[in-house]
């Protein structure tokens, strides 16, 4: 059975010498980034609305990470290259592409890659920050991280989903990595000083004025080189985001998420109708 992501892309590298894109792979570099515990309970607040349209709709969404304009104080600068890097990056070429710097090699990286950003601590800042603006307020959706990324290795895997663009099934090109942001003096640090960095450690890069977010994130990424093309030739233009399926429902049952939240403004008559005419009874609890 495949599992797709809603608004998604595809196929072989364009022409002039087009070759079948990479697949996606689950957790390739985990390695390079540091996990929480096992049993670490995980935070996203949201308005009502967008709870309700995931439970109905089935999805979990993704910003792509150079797209974060839409709150208060959103980071400008989310998966961008550190100041620091910049001057080398931008003086180091490809062999056989002298024309493509390492630069924009990270740059197009960025643009290619999406995150679904959690909290690892229930705190007032979340609260504050997200979720705001809706008609019937916020609320909190507390997931088991451990349930949520096996259930996300097993419905990602490239056996397993397709890539849906314009209504097109494509080949499932995004790798997906699990992370806690490292939260660093943004314009003194450096990563390429010996090497150049894979691109994923830019993406669990933040300035240490967000620290206060402790947030851990998904990542969805595809390779930075070439064109991604469909087999009529006409190149993929990588929305800003992405639907990835998720039955929040078969969550609420397995217990991949854990509770639910209410925020101080939530309507909860308003909640609680809406989930039981979605199926959805006391668990988990509403509190």
């Amino acid at each position: 059975m495949h599992h797709p992501l809603h608004t998604q892309l595809m196929a072989d590298i364009a022409p002039p010498q087009p070759f079948a894109a990479p697949l996606g792979l689950i957790e390739p570099h985990a390695n390079l980034l540091t996990l929480p515990p096992v049993n670490q309970l995980l935070y996203k607040v949201m308005k009502v609305e967008h709870l309700l349209a995931s439970i109905e709709r089935a999805y979990l969404h993704f910003n792509r990470v150079d797209s974060y304009i839409d709150f208060p104080d959103a980071d400008p600068h989310d998966g961008q290259q550190l100041p620091a890097d910049q001057a080398a990056n931008a003086t180091t070429h490809f062999e056989r592409a002298p024309e493509f710097t390492a630069a924009a090699y990270y740059d197009q990286c960025r643009a290619r890659t999406y995150a679904c950003c959690f909290a690892l601590e229930n705190a007032d800042h979340l609260w504050r920050t997200y979720g705001n603006g809706g008609t019937y307020g916020n609320v909190g959706v507390v997931f088991d991280f451990q349930k949520l990324r096996e259930h996300l290795n097993r419905h990602l895997a490239p056996g397993q989903a397709q890539l849906l663009y314009q209504g097109i099934a494509c080949k499932q090109i995004f790798s997906v990595n699990y992370g806690v942001v490292e939260y660093v003096a943004w314009g003194r640090r450096r990563v390429n000083a010996e090497h150049l960095p894979n691109p994923i450690r830019y993406t669990y890069l933040k300035a240490s004025r967000f620290s206060v977010e402790k947030e851990l994130r998904i990542s969805l990424s595809s390779v930075g080189i070439g064109n991604f093309a469909l087999n009529d030739g006409e190149f993929i233009v990588f929305p800003t985001g992405l639907q990835v399926q998720f039955d929040l429902r078969a969550a609420i049952a397995g217990s991949a998420i854990q509770q639910i939240l209410l925020g101080s403004d939530c309507d909860a008559t308003f909640l609680h109708a809406e989930l039981a005419r979605l199926g959805i009874g006391p668990v988990p609890p509403v509190e």
